[in-house]
């Protein structure tokens, strides 16, 4: 009997196969927005991890508050990361650093890149590593010497043959340029700047002849412990209003952000999104299951007479309640399975014209797939029990 109730569920469901489509089309769109919801969300959360995954726990991170409408000028320069080490107490490092864009070519190559001046400190602070040459040295910032450390994605971007690198000159901004080093592949970000698309030379090369006022200071700050994060903060904040001579009315020319927070307010506004997306999503799959129990109320008043039949040859009221709650769950079923194959489809696609980061999540699909199936049963119900309560006598009279 079992058999039976599945293979005319089946039947009922292919007599009607543009129905049964539209019936689906709410749950395949549903799904396939779940699953890309929970793939911006990991996105998001990756994302996060790689911009932040050079910053220990006891980070500080000091840049200029210049244009964020506190104050209208800044006195605070890379020279300030000295002060901060020979005043602030309860620190392991600092090293501070200059940033901004300018163009870079090689040959017939050319394109804008992220410029990072860095003192000798950088390299140990950031956790970066050399895959070749040299790193900056003394001698370098105090000579304001012409040399730079390329990014991963600079070198397969201008050196595509693999040439010899070391030693070989490119022109920054219009100045020569001599190549010292290779940075490891890290995949991470400095803020908004990718670390493999950055070109790294002496901070003070880069303040006096590339980037100058233009450029963007940071001082990352290493405390002893994260114990001392905050008290080191206030250090920090004390020594560069006296270093600057603020009054004592006016606002910090300065700001402090600790790595800690820097990734919880990442990361709950990536959960934020995440949240919100999912409420929209579920209002699709909600939607398409009211479209399913219209479709199943309109199906039960027009096979009203085959149920009377079903019922006066013997079909018990849970024989009719089964098979047309199975319809229902057989709609969202493979609604949900499509919508899965179109969501993981959609992925490496949307992923490849950059639109946005997204990444690959088992949240999605299962989530996704479990709600098609509650919908299904859910909104089945209400139809099935109509159907099963009918009366024979009144549904084979009916035309």
């Amino acid at each position: 009997m079992s058999l039976e109730i599945i293979k005319m569920a089946f039947e009922s469901l292919f007599a009607s196969k543009t129905r049964s489509f539209l019936s689906m089309l709410g749950i395949i769109i549903g799904v396939s927005t779940v699953i890309a919801v929970f793939a911006i969300g990991q996105g998001a959360r990756n994302a996060v991890d790689a911009q932040f995954q050079n910053l220990s726990a006891n980070s500080i991170l000091v840049t200029s508050n210049r244009g964020r409408g506190a104050t209208a000028s800044s006195k605070f320069t890379a020279a300030d990361a000295q002060v901060i080490a020979t005043k602030v107490g309860n620190i392991s490092a600092v090293t501070g650093a200059i940033t901004g864009d300018l163009s870079v070519s090689y040959g017939a190559t050319s394109k804008n890149y992220g410029i990072t001046g860095v003192d000798t400190n950088y390299f140990s602070v950031s956790n970066l590593k050399l895959q070749s040459g040299r790193n900056i040295e003394q001698s370098d910032l105090d000579s304001k010497a012409m040399v730079a450390i390329l990014g991963s994605t600079i070198v397969t971007d201008l050196f595509p043959d693999g040439q010899n690198i070391l030693g070989s000159e490119v022109t920054v901004g219009g100045k020569k340029l001599a190549i010292i080093g290779v940075l490891a592949k890290t995949g991470s970000r400095t803020g908004p700047m990718s670390v493999d698309e950055s070109l790294i030379v002496p901070v003070t090369t880069a303040e006096k002849s590339l980037l100058g006022s233009k450029g963007q200071v940071m001082i990352n700050v290493q405390a002893d412990s994260v114990d001392n994060v905050a008290t080191v903060s206030a250090d920090i904040t004390s020594v560069l209003r006296t270093e600057h001579k603020l009054k004592s009315d006016a606002a910090d020319d300065f700001r402090l952000m600790d790595a800690g927070s820097m990734v919880a307010t990442a990361q709950a506004s990536a959960n934020l999104m995440t949240i919100l997306l999912t409420v929209i999503a579920a209002i699709t799959l909600l939607v398409s299951g009211i479209g399913i129990m219209n479709v199943m109320l309109v199906t039960v008043a027009e096979r009203t007479k085959e149920i009377g039949i079903a019922k006066a040859i013997g079909g018990k009221q849970s024989d009719i309640l089964s098979q047309f709650i199975l319809e229902s769950i057989i709609l969202s079923t493979l609604g949900g399975l499509i919508g899965i194959l179109f969501g993981q489809i959609a992925i490496p696609i949307i992923s490849y014209f950059k639109v946005m980061t997204l990444a690959p999540s088992l949240t999605g699909p299962l989530i996704g797939f479990s709600f098609s199936f509650f919908v299904g049963v859910f909104f089945g119900f209400y139809p099935a029990y109509k159907a099963s309560r009918l009366d024979p006598v009144d549904a084979l009279r009916s035309e």
